[in-house]
């Protein structure tokens, strides 16, 4: 009976991260089928693990910490080749972005350190706050809040990039 307490808990667990898991993988392995991997090796180490959750309301950060961490295990195994030439495949935007300006938005935030453009995809796309970011990346929050702030001055410092935001809120 415990048992099915357990699965009807992640199975709800699943179906509220695995989407947003994806997107934040997709960013950091930048390839699909990669992303796809990491997000079901997060969550069988999420199921490995469940016990060790102590509370559910913190299930978010947690699966976003183990999903990080299996990104870097990845990297630990072996040293990839990367061909910044090669074109990936754009994710949908549900604000109904062009191409064009999905292109431009993923180039922007690729041209980024990791260590910037991690914790802005931390907060923008996986809605964390920076105690949490600072939890998940191991560092503090004024690291993290500085990281956030250079993330963005670094962006804004891009040929025509506050004139592409104005003209969007307008």
């Amino acid at each position: 009976m415990l048992y099915v307490g357990k699965r009807s808990k992640f199975e709800g667990l699943v179906r509220a991260y695995s989407a947003e898991l994806y997107r934040y993988a997709y960013w950091l392995a930048r390839e699909r089928f990669t992303a796809e991997d990491l997000v079901q090796e997060t969550f069988a180490r999420a199921w490995n693990a469940w016990e060790s959750l102590r509370d559910d309301r913190a299930a978010k950060s947690w699966l976003y910490t183990i999903l990080r961490n299996e990104h870097a295990r990845l990297y630990e195994k072996k040293r990839v080749d990367v061909d910044d030439a090669l074109e990936v495949d754009t994710l949908p935007d549900p604000e109904g972005a062009s191409v064009f300006e999905s292109l431009e938005l993923r180039d922007a935030l690729n041209a980024l350190p990791p260590a910037y453009r991690e914790p802005l995809l931390l907060q923008t796309l996986g809605g964390f706050t920076c105690v949490e970011i600072a939890q998940m990346m191991n560092t503090t929050e004024g690291a993290v809040m500085t990281r956030l702030t250079r993330a963005r001055l670094t962006l804004r410092k891009l040929p025509g990039w506050d004139a592409r935001r104005k003209a969007k809120t307008r």
